[in-house]
């Protein structure tokens, strides 16, 4: 369930960044909000995986699935 939990995180931080370039271009609440919210939502989701999965190991992959995400999202 942790690595589930990791996978979520990644996702969630891959939406908050896209989220960033939302609002930078639209600057309403809504883009605000869901920013928030993507954000929120990877810190609560990695703080769960690392309750089990070490910390090196789930930073390293939570960065690297936003990053993955990013580049080919962008």
């Amino acid at each position: 369930m942790a690595w589930l939990a990791l996978i979520l995180a990644g996702i969630f931080e891959m939406f908050g960044v896209l989220m960033i370039n939302k609002l930078h271009k639209d600057k309403n609440l809504k883009a605000f909000l869901l920013l928030v919210l993507g954000f929120g939502l990877s810190f609560i989701f990695l703080a769960y995986a690392m309750k089990i999965i070490p910390m090196g190991t789930a930073y390293a992959i939570w960065t690297g699935i936003a990053l993955l995400g990013e580049r080919f999202l962008a």
